[in-house]
């Protein structure tokens, strides 16, 4: 039995799902949602802000500041609780609202930065915003996770080797790009293990991470407007980009088995889907990482009304568009009660048996 004093002692390195029966490829999806800050960002922000730490760089004073579009925000959120620093998240409204609420319920600020780039990005304003707070004062120490090799070296030392340890023959990875700590992290260790695995980066439309044309990206997680700095293209041997729509309708069809998962691994999984698919996936193992769970995508991923306003009323396919719209035609009778008597009825139920009984002949 598992014994803890602080929250981020805790995470559940080795669940795996199949999903061949839900797709009908195999491919492993390993699932970091699993600890008290809900995503694989929790991994990053303990090495940077334990980095920090070492380096004297964060001391009872100081106030940590970050750039987050969410998950590492409520990673950074939770630490910062337990270890007594204050922390100020720096957010933009593509954050989702249950996500804002629990940083603040853990005790932290978030700020909200409103004002886009011309392509449409709020990164630009989140770290011109960072930057003029800890020029103004000496108290904010700003992790940095686009730029901190903390982020990277998180993956390197722990999420790496346990999938060499669950999957010693692994042939395939798929890795989110934000970022880019997970892939950067994962790809440097295998590319240093015992047989080749081919790393692929799996991207959102719209994102500049591998080059191409910005544009709009609704669902936080996943790329970037900028090129990472961390970024190193030579240990990715491929690279897929995502629609978004695509993303969606992964979410769906997972929801649909009763797996519940944040929009980053919808993103995965539909395009790691799509390259088994046009390679073949026959005696290839396969792995794909689930960065977070889905409980914080209700208003947003999982929301009717939002995908429809966003992207059009056919952005379900029929099987999801259609599982809620069932319901029972009639509201059943009521059962006889044990022994055969007729259940209470209320005093209209009575009225409406009397009215009855009169047009029917029965007796008054």
């Amino acid at each position: 039995m598992p014994v803890i004093s602080v929250p981020q002692d805790f995470n559940e390195d080795d669940l795996y799902i199949d999903l061949e029966s839900i797709f009908g490829r195999s491919l492993f999806l390993k699932c970091e949602g699993f600890n008290f800050a809900g995503s694989i960002k929790l991994k990053a922000a303990i090495e940077m802000v334990e980095g920090a730490e070492r380096d004297g760089v964060l001391t009872p004073d100081s106030i940590l500041v970050e750039s987050s579009s969410g998950n590492l925000g409520v990673a950074l959120s939770m630490i910062a609780a337990s270890k007594g620093y204050k922390f100020l998240c720096v957010t933009d409204s593509r954050c989702n609202l249950t996500t804002r609420l629990m940083m603040e319920a853990l005790g932290s600020q978030v700020h909200i930065i409103a004002s886009q780039e011309a392509n449409g990005s709020f990164l630009g304003a989140r770290i011109d915003y960072l930057r003029a707070l800890c020029a103004s004062d000496s108290r904010y120490v700003w992790l940095s996770q686009y730029t901190n090799p903390g982020n990277w070296k998180a993956h390197y030392r722990r999420t790496a080797p346990e999938i060499a340890r669950q999957f010693p023959e692994l042939d395939t990875l798929f890795v989110g790009a934000g970022t880019t700590g997970t892939l950067m992290g994962c790809a440097r260790f295998f590319r240093e293990w015992h047989r080749p695995v081919r790393i692929i980066a799996v991207d959102s439309v719209g994102s500049v991470s591998f080059g191409g044309e910005a544009g709009r990206r609704m669902i936080p997680g996943l790329g970037m407007s900028i090129r990472p700095p961390l970024l190193d293209e030579s240990y990715v041997d491929e690279v897929i980009r995502v629609e978004e729509r695509d993303t969606i309708r992964a979410c769906h069809r997972l929801a649909r088995r009763g797996f519940l998962f944040g929009g980053s691994t919808g993103t995965v999984v539909s395009g790691a889907m799509g390259w088994l698919a046009e390679h073949g996936g026959d005696g290839r193992t396969a792995v794909a990482i689930a960065p977070d769970l889905g409980e914080r995508y209700l208003d947003t991923v999982y929301q009717t009304n939002w995908l429809h306003g966003l992207y059009g009323d056919d952005v379900l396919e029929p099987e999801s568009a259609n599982a809620e719209s069932w319901v029972l035609p009639t509201a059943p009778p009521p059962a006889p009660s044990p022994g055969g008597r007729r259940p209470h009825l209320r005093s209209g139920d009575r009225a409406g048996r009397r009215r009855h009984r009169r047009r029917s002949g029965g007796e008054p």
